[in-house]
């Protein structure tokens, strides 16, 4: 029996998606449609996951009333959830998309986390480590929780040999990469930052993802929307993915669902340039549904045989 994969969303949030017939500067929109749903990169991915017929078990914070809510809306899926319980509430995420695939993300911070929390945080992902095949580590961390609190897992993780991917941003990711996570995948924003430099044409994408993977990553995965992705691997050399033209609906949790399916397909045992061409079939698969829908494996079979994927001579 296949080890189940393990998410990790210290900063989850009750998603509101509202959708709109346009959005415009400085003009009204009228409302389509308001949804809730339960968000967070690493719920997300789990999500993904299970809807592939993988195993997933989602390590998450919650209380209070946007807690009860959150809870609420988990409780339509049907992966694992480990949930450690924290004292203020967690955060809403608004989303505003319109008819042509335009959307504003409006995200708050997340609660502050007392050191207690943070440790039975990491006793939670300790505990089920041993009978993990990955851990994904999902999402930004909440103000003045410690940067390192994924180094330490990702130490963890590697002394249990499990597999890691960190997919998150700032100090975190800074730190992050340091102690040698299997895959770090990070969007071009999420880079930039963390290169502290524009990146514009595909030459410096391709420099990116070699410069981050020189800190300690044994791959790279540089997540860049409908252009696909570029990846430094510690296999195959440096990898383009670029997928088929389509109508973009919602771009939200496209990335989530690359992410999870690249995990999915490695411990499937496909190659990472196979991986990486499932990862960009799901995610544009995602990007073709409204509000924050994931595609399925169907969806994600359409799209598989029009990505194309290239190998990169440096």
């Amino acid at each position: 029996m296949t080890k189940p994969i393990l998410t990790l969303t210290v900063n989850p949030a009750l998603d509101r998606i509202i959708t709109v017939d346009r959005l415009v500067f400085e003009d009204r929109a009228y409302i389509d449609s308001t949804t809730e749903a339960a968000g967070g990169r690493g719920i997300n991915a789990a999500r993904m996951l299970t809807s592939f017929g993988a195993q997933a078990v989602a390590v998450t914070t919650s209380s209070r009333d946007v807690g009860r809510l959150f809870e609420e809306q988990l409780q339509h899926d049907t992966f694992t959830k480990e949930i450690v319980r924290i004292s203020s509430n967690i955060r809403i995420n608004l989303t505003i998309s319109d008819r042509q695939g335009l959307s504003v993300k409006l995200n708050e911070r997340g609660p502050k986390l007392t050191k207690p929390e943070q440790e039975r945080i990491i006793k939670a992902v300790a505990n089920l480590l041993p009978k993990a095949s990955w851990l994904m580590l999902c999402g930004s961390l909440p103000p003045g929780v410690d940067g390192h609190l994924y180094t330490e897992l990702i130490k963890l993780a590697e002394k249990k040999r499990v597999e890691t991917l960190l997919d998150t941003d700032g100090d975190a990711l800074l730190h992050g990469v340091e102690v040698g996570p299997t895959i770090v995948k990070p969007n071009q924003s999420e880079a930039e930052r963390l290169l502290n430099t524009a990146l514009i044409t595909r030459s410096q994408l391709i420099d990116a993802v070699q410069r981050i993977k020189a800190w300690g990553p044994k791959s790279v995965v540089l997540s860049l929307g409908g252009r696909g992705a570029i990846a430094a691997t510690s296999t195959e050399g440096v990898l383009e993915v670029v997928p088929p033209p389509v109508q973009v609906l919602s771009p939200i949790g496209a990335g989530d669902a690359m992410a999870a399916i690249i995990v999915w397909a490695l411990t499937r045992g496909e190659s990472f340039g196979e991986a990486l061409r499932w990862g960009v079939a799901a995610g544009t698969a995602s990007s073709k549904l409204p509000g924050i829908t994931l595609a399925n494996l169907e969806q994600t079979k359409e799209i598989y045989p029009q990505t194309q994927l290239n190998r990169i001579v440096v």
